[in-house]
């Protein structure tokens, strides 16, 4: 009733890849454009953000609509400036965006297969475990058989 011997603490260590820090890794792999992507697709997505937009639409419009004549910068029904700046914002940000995203697309992946190789180590080393525990159980029921036999 022998079992697999299992493997010795040495052997389990030469098997052991070195843990890397991924989301370090992946930093300094960045350029400081794909830095700023990043930074942008992190601060566009907020409330913060949103707020800015929303007051500064209604500043715009607010103002152009009910200022004095001779202040108005982008005068009813024209609002051409308004247009063009929103529509820069927009073609601006979305490939920001788009970019920011895939950056920490890769970046999640990175840390995915990271996340994979430590469970794969733990559980090869959790199964060693297991097996010692297995194999002082066998060698513990064999010298209590011993001693029944004796006494």
């Amino acid at each position: 009733m022998t079992t697999q011997q299992p493997p010795r603490y040495d052997e389990l260590k030469r098997l052991h890849k070195p843990v890397i820090n991924v989301n370090v890794q992946h930093k300094h792999k960045l350029t400081r454009l794909e830095l700023l992507a990043i930074w942008i697709t992190d601060h566009v997505g907020t409330m913060g953000f949103f707020m800015i937009i929303f007051v500064w639409t209604v500043g715009w419009l607010g103002w152009n609509a009910l200022a004095p004549k001779g202040m108005k910068f982008d005068p009813a029904p024209a609002f051409v400036l308004w247009l063009f700046v929103s529509n820069m914002i927009q073609l601006f940000l979305l490939p920001l965006l788009m970019i920011g995203q895939n950056l920490q697309s890769r970046h999640s992946e990175a840390r995915a297969e990271a996340d994979f190789q430590v469970n794969t180590q733990s559980e090869r080393e959790i199964e060693a475990i297991l097996m010692k525990l297995e194999r002082q159980e066998e060698m513990q029921l064999e010298i209590l058989k011993e001693l029944k036999g004796r006494g």
